[in-house]
């Protein structure tokens, strides 16, 4: 399911690279038939962390020689990933609305700890950026065309595609020879000034009367139900049990908008690593990518990269890679029953329900002991209320027993 061609790989630091002659794939499904087709060019430029809090940037296009796996082929539902050097992925996820498909989500993964790519780095983590690309209304049995430059801007992280050439649902084995090209390919017609003929109408007679427009009736904004607990798990392939599982209701606020997350019908991908572990969830109005780190002693959510549209039909791009979230030793889970709510960026807020998560050390697809977060856990509070019951007794006691010998020592001067 994988296709290479000659690699050519180029770094240089704010110094615009060389045009390269794009990077061409091709994805069979089991079947063996042809179901999707690229050819593009992809430019990155990424900033990060090195010594005495600096940064530097580095830009790359993506090589020619890249693998195709991972990449998968379905009736309504396609992604394309492509894994190049020293742990580098980027992908891109399509789906099919009737007779038109789109691209809902690019999921761009770059590894620090390649000193090739990125010299002096003080971070030795794999970061995980995910955006909304402007690929949408193509026709089923069409391929997708746009040789302009198009720039998606993200923390770190700018992309520039351009020279691309995509068809994501592939039939009878072969690509279309039909286009659906991008608006930025398209040339701009000018309309001339259309002359209108003196109007003839007689203007109405103007009243002094005055219409007051109705008040605006207020529509109170409906309580939210609790989300679906989702249920979800990673296996490193079909023959192995689970390497990371999830049980979490999902809720995302973006401004003043705020939508439940519906895991039926959720499409489920991810991976398992040593260091690192990812769960990504896609719905039809929304993508989460959660990712994971170890530490070798404790893991904690590292990164959320939320894409998705409102109800209002806003679109949205969010993320966050510098999290400290759901920590617990490795080898155990993490586990908050009650409602959690985290503000991950300034539009952007995560309310969670009914929490149990364990990206690594999984064992036998079930969860290992629970460290339950600070609202589960009444076990501490047990012994206080206790303490501070007998402690009040006591007082109590010690204040009667005052009081009596008073009274005792009173009645013994008068005698």
């Amino acid at each position: 399911m994988s296709r290479y061609a000659t690699f050519v790989l180029f770094l240089t630091l704010g110094i615009a690279f060389q045009l390269s002659h794009g990077t061409e794939v091709t994805v069979v499904d089991k079947d063996n038939q042809l179901c999707l087709f690229a050819n593009l060019m992809v430019n990155f430029s990424v900033s990060y962390e090195v010594a005495d809090n600096k940064s530097a940037t580095v830009e790359f296009e993506l090589p020619t020689k890249v693998t195709t796996d991972e990449s998968t082929c379905g009736a309504t539902s396609s992604t394309l990933k492509l894994n190049f050097g020293e742990g580098h992925s980027w992908s891109v996820n399509f789906t099919i609305n009737g007779k038109m498909y789109q691209a809902d989500t690019i999921i761009f993964s770059y590894n620090l700890s390649d000193t090739t790519v990125f010299p002096n780095s003080v971070l030795n983590e794999t970061e995980t950026v995910a955006v909304k690309p402007r690929i949408t209304d193509v026709g089923v049995d069409t391929c997708y065309s746009c040789k302009s430059k198009d720039m998606i801007e993200a923390d770190k992280v700018n992309q520039t595609l351009w020279n691309v050439l995509i068809q994501a649902f592939v039939s009878n084995n072969r690509t279309s020879e039909n286009i659906t090209s991008c608006p930025a390919d398209v040339p701009t017609t000018t309309v001339a000034p259309t002359t209108h003929a003196p109007s003839t109408t007689t203007a109405a007679p103007v009243t002094n009367s005055t219409t007051i427009a109705p008040s605006p009736t207020t529509t109170p904004t409906p309580t939210l139900p609790t989300p679906t607990t989702g249920k979800y798990s990673i296996k490193h392939d079909e023959n192995s049990t689970a390497c990371l599982i999830a049980n979490i209701g999902l809720r995302i606020g973006f401004k003043q908008e705020e939508m439940n997350f519906d895991p039926n019908g959720t499409k489920v991908s991810g991976s398992c690593g040593v260091n690192s572990s990812e769960l990504i969830l896609m719905s039809n109005t929304m993508t989460i990518m959660l990712t994971f780190t170890n530490d070798t002693k404790k893991f904690r959510l590292h990164a959320l990269n939320i894409t998705g549209k409102t109800s209002s039909g806003v679109l949205f791009s969010e993320a966050n890679t510098n999290l400290s979230l759901w920590e617990a030793a490795v080898g155990t889970s993490y586990m908050c029953n009650k409602e959690q709510n985290y503000t991950i960026t300034s539009p952007l807020a995560l309310y969670t329900f009914d929490l149990q998560v364990q990206p690594f050390g999984v064992k036998n697809g079930v969860f290992s002991t629970a460290h339950e977060c600070s609202l589960d856990d009444t076990s501490i509070l047990i012994p206080i209320i206790v303490g501070a019951a007998l402690a009040g007794l006591i007082l109590i006691v010690v204040i009667a027993y005052v009081i009596g010998r008073r009274k005792t020592y009173v009645g013994y001067q008068t005698l």
